[in-house]
């Protein structure tokens, strides 16, 4: 079926918005892959090799696996569409029978065996594999010991009143500040490090009475006068956390990330007990991965004092109580309210020597883990792949060293929905949307290092296992492409042997598995998604505009946050501003304060590698460096145009001589306010950020190479370019609402090129006019559209499908329908009209296969065109007079049907394949069913379901 219907009415008139300026020379980057011949580029989408086909999370549920069943799943996988597998052993999953399978020790003999057959048979077959670093998150294993393990130093405040004379045992302090963690470790040590009395509220540190001296006598004395008073206490935890849903052997205590022997020790065990046994992984493993650095609040290791001084020139320990917060879990901030209040002179100073801290942090993290991780795996000629963010990781600069850098994409429900500012303030990284936050910080990193390849654990599932759609996938998909992402890795597919009790062996993630409904029709989401990979894995991706956000503010005040998922997003909005460009026809990246240090200045451009930005938003910064400062002035001194939203930055950052820097930016500052063209002061909206920023655009003539006339919330886009080809890729994130969208294209995008629509579902592709510039697009629910501008010249005209005329038939009543369910059963009825099966109680909770199927009379075929069947929930196949016209998974489902027409009586079937969480919430005897469906903690809404029509002949 080839999707050619957004043209709206086939016109491209022009739409009087034609762009009367060419961009700048730095609208072409240096660093273009060289198409010399386009065709080759287009081959390479048409039919995508293996590598770019989307890859899955492979779980080895258990390491309970079999060499012969490993296999089977391979061929099932690639069959499927699937390029390539993450191999990733993982815990048994809980209220599931194993069957009585043993599972296989990680890094035993056996599981070694069964790696190196399921590596030989997946070269053999075309595939790809990666393998990941241990077993479960993060990394840890059962033979680290002592302080290789990982370590936390925790706060414990009781508050009192006085006046109290009280015996406190020191149990009673290490309770108080044992913090909540996922998984925690049995072997773990505490230590009480410090006890300290503190009036409430604190003004001043010399206030402060330490009695860490009575700690070795087990018992504490407290002598407390009139008054309100807190007692902290400063607790070190070696060995804190056990690595969540390890396998046996990986399942011990976390790495302690911060010792780069420990870490190095780690890596090196795992390949140096692999590869003496099957020899060198490099010809088989294509990268080493790294899963999510969930390490909930890991902030020690032996030397951080000694480091701290070292890097920031003052001692933090007498102050390191007012710097932490009392933690739950995952490391979040558990109650701020927590401590004793504090002067704002003491608020001042701690946020300073927090934002420190949390900085060192960083530091060690990256060099000891992650520099020392992609050294390890240059070491073995593989390359690495890493999900380098977690709690106090540099967002940007965190996967820099990465050589395959990956984003994180969820499946939640209200994506494609609308989202009420209410909403969007209590849930700012996640309004209606798949794609995290730390998306588009990856994605911009990896394009500040040149690199085309970022990867995301994609279409994550913990909210709506058994209710996904291939539409729902094409949302999350298509917003995951526009925040930067290049290749997907599905999330993922279970090891699950198939006389595994129904539904299978399921960790989590999507139901990608034989027995779900929609797998027969899996590849056509995974044929897109490849030709989608191709193409844009040969490109750069064009930004014009830096965006630096407030993450020196952000740790100071509020500590470092745990991405993906922060609990606070400062400032809420955020992520609305770099939408807001890309739906206003530019495209822009994350920078940080090193980046801009580390950037150059040219002609009216702040240039780092081959990028090239002629504007920079800084969000809400407050607090900026010394050197950021002068940076950001010689950006405007040579013709560069800085906006500050909300505030001008005022004060340094870092506790050290903080009032001579203070002064230093201030008058760095004070300078640029004077021109007022170049370095501007805006408010942000109360709501609407695209038309605010829109009308920024204009006023100050920010350059756009896409002109829109209403920008939409929905709908936003990308820009890639070849040395020869530029590429723009638009995507509807609605699940319900078609739209009509006018643009006009840059001269400097289409001059001299042939224009192209290039269609991701089919792989066709069809030439159109767009000599002035302006096209009018239609886009569907979850629709997207790919121009492609080169200069070849050979292909076929465009010819756009109709979504409907005032000429057509309603065939929406009497239809004669066969419910196939996925339990065996089969029932044949009549629907005297289309409705949704959840509406209609007999159905409410049917799985499988609708077949309606309706005799029509047609005295002219000639006239007929085109079969609109409405509004379907699931996946949509038609048959006329039982020939198959073609399948159609999402949007408009709008068929040609011309050629299958007949004078006379014709027979139109349509088969709609439902999901399956309605009949699963019924399997009230299956507790996996049950777990996912309708636990308290779950608990799935019923889902829609069938043909709901009109359908429609024109």
């Amino acid at each position: 079926m080839k999707r050619r219907s957004f043209l709206k009415g086939g016109s491209l008139a022009a739409t009087g918005l034609l762009i009367n300026y060419s961009l700048p020379s730095f609208a072409n980057p240096l660093n273009l892959a060289d198409f010399s011949v386009e065709n080759d580029l287009y081959k390479l989408f048409k039919n995508p090799e293996l590598n770019y086909r989307p890859y899955v999370r492979w779980w080895w549920n258990g390491n309970k696996v079999d060499k012969a069943e490993l296999i089977r799943e391979l061929k099932i996988l690639k069959a499927a569409g699937i390029g390539g597998v993450e191999i990733n052993p993982i815990s048994f999953p809980d209220r599931t029978n194993d069957m009585n399978i043993d599972s296989l020790q990680w890094l035993g003999n056996e599981w070694i065996d069964a790696l190196k057959s399921t590596l030989i048979e997946a070269k053999k077959m075309g595939m790809t594999c990666d393998l990941l670093v241990g077993s479960g998150f993060p990394c840890g294993a059962e033979f680290l010991e002592g302080e290789e393990r990982s370590q936390i130093v925790v706060l414990g405040v009781k508050k009192m009143e006085g006046p109290l004379v009280d015996e406190i045992s020191t149990f009673t302090f290490l309770k108080e500040a044992d913090p909540a963690v996922t998984n925690a470790y049995s072997g773990r040590k505490m230590e009480l490090l410090s006890v300290k009395l503190v009036p409430d509220p604190l003004t001043k540190m010399d206030e402060v009475i330490d009695l860490s001296d009575q700690i070795k006598n087990g018992i504490i004395n407290i002598n407390i006068p009139r008054g309100k008073f807190a007692v902290y206490s400063l607790v070190k935890i070696e060995g804190f956390m056990k690595v969540i849903q390890g396998t046996p052997g990986g399942g011990g205590p976390v790495l302690n990330h911060f010792d780069k022997k420990a870490v190095k020790r780690f890596l090196d065990k795992m390949t140096d007990t692999i590869q003496d046994k099957i020899g060198p992984l490099s010809p088989y493993v294509r990268s080493f991965f790294i899963d999510s650095l969930e390490t909930e609040g890991a902030n020690w290791t032996s030397d951080m004092m000694s480091e701290f001084k070292a890097r920031r020139g003052y001692d933090i320990y007498p102050y390191l109580p007012f710097v932490l917060f009392k933690i739950g879990g995952m490391g979040n901030t558990a109650n701020p309210k927590y401590p004793a209040d504090m002067s704002p002179e003491m608020v001042e100073m701690t946020n300073r020597m927090r934002y420190d801290f949390e900085l060192t942090k960083a530091e060690l993290h990256h060099e000891r883990f992650v520099h020392t991780f992609a050294e390890w795996c240059k070491e073995n000629k593989i390359k690495s792949r890493a999900q380098a963010y977690g709690r106090g990781y540099f967002p940007l600069e965190g996967s820099f060293e990465i050589d395959i850098p990956e984003c994180e994409t969820w499946l939640k429900y209200g994506i494609g929905e609308e989202v009420s500012e209410a909403q969007f303030a209590s849930y700012p990284w996640h309004h209606g949307q798949g794609n995290t936050m730390i998306n588009k910080y990856l994605s911009s990193g990896a394009h500040l290092k040149g690199k085309k390849l970022i990867s995301s654990e994609e279409l994550t599932n913990t909210a709506m296992v058994f209710n996904e759609s291939l539409e729902i996938f094409k949302i999350a998909g298509d917003q995951s492409t526009l925040s930067g992402v290049t290749h997907p890795i599905f999330h993922g597919f279970n090891y699950s042997p198939p006389n595994a009790a129904f539904p299978g062996w399921i960790t989590y993630g999507g139901y990608l598995n034989e027995k779900n409904t929609m797998w027969p029709y899996f590849k056509n989401y995974t044929d897109y998604r490849a030709r989608i990979s191709a193409l844009l894995q040969q490109a750069t991706m064009f930004a014009e505009i830096a965006v630096l956000p407030p993450t020196t503010d952000l740790w100071s005040i509020y500590g470092a946050q745990n991405e993906p998922f922060p609990t606070v997003v400062h400032p809420a909005y955020q992520m609305l501003v770099w939408e807001a460009i890309h739906q206003n026809g530019s495209s822009c990246d994350y920078v940080s304060e090193q980046v801009i240090q580390d950037s150059g200045t040219e002609k009216g451009f702040m240039t780092y590698g081959e990028r090239k930005y002629h504007t920079l938003f800084l969000i809400e910064v407050e607090s900026i460096g010394v050197a950021t400062a002068k940076k950001i002035a010689d950006f405007v001194a040579n013709g560069g145009r800085v906006f500050c939203i909300e505030k001008y930055p005022d004060k340094s950052s870092g506790w050290l001589d903080f009032e001579k820097r203070n002064l230093e930016v201030k008058e760095v500052i004070s300078k640029l306010k004077k021109q007022e063209n170049q370095f501007v002061l805006l408010k942000k909206p109360e709501s609407n950020f695209i038309d605010w920023y829109k009308q920024i655009q204009e006023q100050y003539n920010i350059p756009l190479y896409v002109k829109i006339k209403e920008p939409n919330h929905f709908i936003k886009q990308i820009r890639y370019q070849t040395k020869d080809t530029e590429i723009l890729f638009f995507s509807n994130s609605s699940s319900i609402q078609s739209y009509d969208y006018e643009v006009s294209i840059s001269s400097s995008i289409f001059s001299g090129k042939q224009a192209w629509i290039w269609d991701p579902i089919s792989g066709e592709r069809y030439k159109i006019d767009i000599s002035n510039g302006s096209l009018a697009l239609k886009f569907g629910p979850a629709d997207s559209k790919l121009l492609i501008f080169d200069k070849d010249n050979d292909g076929r005209v465009f010819k756009p499908m109709l979504i409907g005329n005032s000429k057509e038939l309603n065939f929406s009543e009497n239809w004669s329908v066969e419910l196939q369910h996925i339990n065996g059963t089969t029932k044949n009825t009549q629907f005297s009209t289309l409705s949704d099966l959840k509406d209609i109680p007999d159905y409410t909770n049917f799985s499988g296969t609708v077949i309606y199927k309706k005799k029509i009379e047609i005295s002219n075929a000639n006239l007929l065109n085109h079969l609109n069947i409405g509004k379907v929930y699931g996946i949509s196949e038609v048959s006329v007079n039982g020939k198959n016209v073609g399948t159609q998974w999402y949007g408009n489902r709008i068929f040609p049907i011309n050629k299958f027409l007949v004078k006379g009586s014709n027979t139109i079937e349509i088969k709609v394949i439902t999901t399956m969480g309605n009949y699963m919430k019924t399997l009230t005897d299956n507790p996996v069913a049950q777990y996912w469906t309708n636990e308290k903690r779950k608990n799935q809404p019923l889902q829609s379901m069938g043909l709901c029509g009109p359908v429609k002949i024109y």
